[in-house]
């Protein structure tokens, strides 16, 4: 069984880019060498929005990942920085990545919008535009992370 997650981030203005990207960057050097990591994925949308999917062993694998370095330390400021933010987890029988479009069917489908302090209009109800999948990257686990 695989446990797979996806975010969806609108960044809101573009002062807060900077700082997204270098906490990106940092968060995707940490989930290549996290414990129970199978591989994932990042996807540049358009209108600053930005997708991620991951694949890992169970749920507790992601969330030792979610609350510890960099990654514990961004997401308070998602609150501040988005205003069009979601996610979405369930579990699969084998580690294979969906695709970017069932990502976004079972977004909207399954999902969670989560709390940002100034939502935009499809926010809640998860209305917003369809990904473009032109601009994706795969983030493969690092050959020397531990493996469960």
């Amino acid at each position: 069984m695989t446990f797979v997650s996806i975010t969806r981030l609108r960044i809101r203005s573009a002062r807060f880019l900077p700082a997204f990207l270098i906490d990106t960057w940092l968060s995707a050097r940490q989930v290549r060498r996290a414990e129970g990591y199978r591989g994932g994925r990042m996807l540049a949308d358009r209108r600053q929005t930005y997708w991620t999917m991951t694949a890992w062993d169970d749920a507790a694998s992601m969330r030792a990942y979610m609350t510890a370095g960099p990654h514990r330390r961004a997401m308070p400021k998602l609150m501040r920085w988005c205003d069009q933010a979601s996610i979405v987890h369930w579990v699969q029988d084998d580690a294979t990545l969906p695709d970017w479009n069932d990502a976004d069917r079972r977004m909207r489908a399954e999902g969670r919008v989560s709390k940002v302090h100034r939502p935009a209009t499809g926010h809640d109800p998860m209305t917003f535009t369809p990904p473009r999948v032109t601009a994706g990257v795969d983030l493969p686990p690092n050959s020397t992370s531990p493996r469960a």
